[in-house]
């Protein structure tokens, strides 16, 4: 009985040893295997084999960290994931100091409000601005630009989300033909919309950058958070 407990006792794996600094190729021999805290205190087993680093994650929460690309030939989401949307608002006018609209479909802008299908966006998901990108052409004057995410609720009546300026005295001047952007850290608070509301995207010179009518090429970028 003792000779069978001892048999059972060597049979055993030895305990794999946690190191303190990122394993690599040259810091470890042949067949030997580690654990490692990754600085995403993530566990992760490395292994060397045929002279090479092989390496497996391990997780107690279910969340995965990905340094480099994922491969897939195949991809389901089940439950949520964030994305990034980019939305085309081209239009063509001379903007003065009016509060304008922009479009999200066409090339219709408007400075009567949202009541206008055009340049209003129902959000399927919950959106927050992650950068809009401006390009004026034909700019005669700079001036400060100040752009508002806005919402409708039930009330037809517009509110404003958030508020950027683009302001040329710290940021440079507005010249033509040439890009500017506001971020999500530009805005006053955090410009997102949630799910089911009208939304839309205002923009209003502090004076006259283009002098007469003129194209506007303005893109936004948002991210997006989709439930399934």
């Amino acid at each position: 009985m003792e000779r069978i407990s001892r048999y059972t006792v060597n049979k055993k794996q030895d305990k794999i040893r946690v190191v303190n600094s990122q394993p690599s190729v040259n810091s470890m021999r042949d067949g030997e295997e580690v654990l490692y805290f990754s600085k995403n205190n993530q566990l992760s087993r490395f292994r060397k084999e045929k002279g090479m680093l092989w390496r497996s994650d391990m997780s107690h929460s279910g969340n995965h960290f990905i340094e480099n690309k994922l491969t897939t030939t195949k991809l389901e989401y089940r439950k949520s994931f964030l994305d990034y949307r980019a939305f085309m608002h081209n239009f063509e006018d001379d903007i003065g100091t009016t509060k304008h609209y922009l479009p999200w479909w066409g090339t219709t802008e408007s400075s009567t409000g949202m009541d206008d299908h055009r340049v209003g966006f129902v959000t399927p998901f919950s959106m927050t601005l992650y950068k809009v990108i401006v390009r004026p052409n034909d700019v005669t004057a700079s001036a400060d630009i100040t752009i508002r995410v806005e919402r409708q609720d039930s009330d037809n009546t517009e509110d404003v989300v958030a508020t950027a300026v683009y302001d040329v005295s710290e940021m440079g001047a507005i010249t033509d033909d040439t890009n500017f952007e506001l971020a999500t850290s530009d805005f006053d608070v955090a410009p997102r919309v949630e799910a089911g509301k009208l939304c839309g995207l205002s923009m209003q010179a502090s004076s006259d950058v283009v002098g007469a009518s003129h194209d506007w090429y303005i893109t936004s970028v948002w991210k997006v958070r989709v439930l399934i």
